[in-house]
């Protein structure tokens, strides 16, 4: 009689049964280097993630066996760093593509209920005055908090029916908005909005706009390119610079705003499965959603470790959608004299 091998684990098959840990791979018997090159990250930062999640990773489970916290963050970061739940990862660490796909989940949420540890806004003002400092080293633009800007992340169909998911140019994708420093570092990041939504309508409905909108912000603001509306916390650069200094100012904007196109550059260099060179993420939006917060999450914990995250010149992408927009910034008046002040004070 034939047994049905579609509806066998195939972890059991290779380790049996009984209440035990799954610990088929150990670190200590690969080197530095294969670590490095088939899981994206060094032994040391490894390390790190398993006694900052080991906890989330061994919590009580009916299964009859359970795998580590150590092959758990690898299955993970194999699947982060390589976009693919090929044979060859699950069989470098002993388990099967299924317990690979569990292996994600458990990590990719252990890291989401993190997300606020590790990506925030500091309160200290003197950490607040840093980062205006940092900023003004860069290009000379004074009192910025942080560079703005929307990316989108290509995800499968949700089903036929749901448009709201599909982008300008006929994707469907989430509109992923972040916030960083001027060392790339994250300071905000929302990645669950629908890729039909223009950049500045992500911002309008976003929670950051809500806090921003509802505090003084005097003569401190982020910055963000010509897809967002002015507004008194967020300066945008002028569509027809005409003075010496409004061009000044522009190209001040324009290197300082580049910190964030290269902050999604390393992002998606680091994150394989964010570029689209092994197609889109396959879950539903929700979980696309998390995938992207956590390599977010991961991102920032390496930037803050010191790892090299300098990214790949040969990086696959999403093609970005180039959205329309309208000239609105004479609507908010105290915005436009905001930046006349600005450009008064330190561009002329």
């Amino acid at each position: 009689m034939a047994i049905p091998i579609a509806m066998l684990d195939c972890d059991l098959l290779l380790c049996g049964r009984g209440h035990r840990t799954l610990d088929r791979f150990k670190l200590d018997d690969v080197t530095d280097e294969y670590l490095a090159s088939t899981y994206g990250f060094p032994r040391q930062f490894i390390c790190y993630l398993v006694d900052l999640l080991g906890n989330n990773l061994t919590r009580p489970t009916q299964r009859s066996r359970a795998i580590s916290p150590e092959t758990q963050i690898l299955a993970a970061l194999g699947f982060y760093t390589s976009g693919s739940f090929q044979t060859r990862m699950g069989d470098a660490i002993g388990i099967s593509q299924a317990s690979m796909s569990r292996c994600v989940t458990n990590v990719t949420d252990a890291l989401v209920e993190r997300a606020s540890q590790f990506i925030h806004f500091p309160m200290e003002k003197s950490a607040r005055q840093q980062l205006k400092d940092e900023f003004y080293g860069l290009a000379g633009l004074p009192g910025v908090l942080g560079v703005l800007d929307c990316t989108h992340v290509a995800i499968k169909a949700p089903n036929a029916e749901d448009l709201s998911y599909v982008n300008c140019k006929g994707v469907h994708s989430l509109n992923c908005m972040m916030v960083c420093d001027a060392r790339g570092l994250l300071l905000h990041v929302e990645t669950h909005w629908p890729g039909s939504l223009q950049d500045n309508m992500v911002l309008q409905q976003s929670v950051l706009y809500t806090q921003f909108e509802s505090e003084t912000h005097k003569h401190r603001w982020l910055l963000a390119d010509s897809a967002f509306f002015l507004r008194t916390w967020l300066m945008t650069p002028l569509h027809v610079p005409e003075t010496p200094a409004e061009n000044r100012y522009n190209m001040a904007h324009s290197a300082t705003h580049s910190v964030i196109e290269q902050t999604f550059q390393a992002i998606r260099s680091r994150f394989r499965c964010l570029d689209g060179t092994k197609g889109t993420l396959q879950y539903s939006p929700e979980k696309c959603s998390h995938i992207i917060l956590a390599c977010c999450v991961l991102y920032n914990i390496a930037l803050e470790q010191g790892l090299d995250l300098c990214c790949s010149p040969t990086i696959g992408n999403i093609e970005q959608p180039e959205e329309a927009y309208e000239q609105m910034e004479s609507l908010d008046s105290e915005a436009y004299c905001t930046r006349q002040e600005l450009l008064l004070t330190h561009f002329s």
